[in-house]
């Protein structure tokens, strides 16, 4: 009852949650559909890519999300939004069971049936076309069912860079729990948005008061952790995440102008 109460009282945001969690899921197994399924026609014809291919596949999806997001963090352009890293992982992630499945459902077409539209002068294209695509549908099929059902999953983990989605009320009580308050120093562009994104509690403008500021909003104790920061949202929640064990802390989002 409680569940349905707290979805009643904040539908909007649950609502606009809702439409980033599937617009993050339908996006990341989209790229995963155009990515995979050709590359699991080219390991049918070029067999010695096959355990290449699937291998890398298949460590990608040992790599811990948390792990990914972080590693992906540095590359140019995609670290600098939270929802481009998080499609590009979710894409990674979602990519074993389309090659594979792509792969498998192809390689189990019956070799008789090849072989006569061989013998009725049919083209490598057309028998991948006309016959093994359209026989080896239904595992292709099974394949996007469980892309989609992964990137559902870890869209809800990507809330913890800022990436939006349901995973974002999870995240939100977790923060009430570790009774982590965090303050963003307002010294670079930007600020404000990054704030709204990492759910700082303050906003505290850099005029040469923020020591003053800090301490009144913290009633004196001051920082007990200092982020030094440059760079996205993401790379504020994953070290607050860090960080944020439980008891009360007070967190200080230093934002560094990058262009001093």
């Amino acid at each position: 009852m409680q569940t349905w109460q707290f979805i009643v009282q904040n539908y909007p945001q649950v609502l606009e949650l809702t439409f980033e969690h599937l617009w993050l899921v339908l996006v990341s197994t989209a790229l995963a559909v155009v990515v995979g399924i050709p590359l699991g026609i080219l390991i049918t014809r070029r067999p010695l890519l096959n355990k290449p291919v699937l291998g890398l596949a298949n460590v990608i999806q040992t790599i811990p999300s948390l792990a990914l997001f972080g590693i992906l963090l540095p590359a140019p352009w995609i670290g600098a939004r939270a929802d481009r890293l998080a499609i590009l992982a979710l894409t990674l992630y979602a990519l074993l069971p389309m090659i594979r499945n792509t792969y498998v459902g192809i390689k189990s077409v019956d070799r008789a049936i090849i072989e006569a539209g061989r013998g009725m002068g049919m083209t490598d294209h057309q028998l991948l076309w006309q016959v093994e695509l359209p026989l080896s549908l239904g595992v292709i099929v099974a394949g996007v069912r469980v892309a989609t059902v992964i990137s559902v999953g870890l869209a809800t983990i990507a809330a913890a860079i800022g990436a939006g989605g349901l995973g974002h009320i999870g995240i939100q009580v977790l923060k009430a729990l570790c009774a982590a308050e965090i303050i963003v120093l307002d010294r670079a562009p930007g600020a404000l948005e990054l704030a709204t994104n990492c759910g700082a509690d303050h906003v505290v403008r850099a005029d040469g008061n923020e020591v003053e500021a800090v301490l009144s909003l913290t009633g004196g104790r001051g920082a007990e952790a200092v982020i030094d920061f440059v760079g996205s949202s993401a790379t504020v929640n994953l070290a607050v995440a860090s960080i944020t064990k439980g008891g009360t802390i007070v967190v200080v989002v230093w934002l560094r102008n990058r262009y001093a």
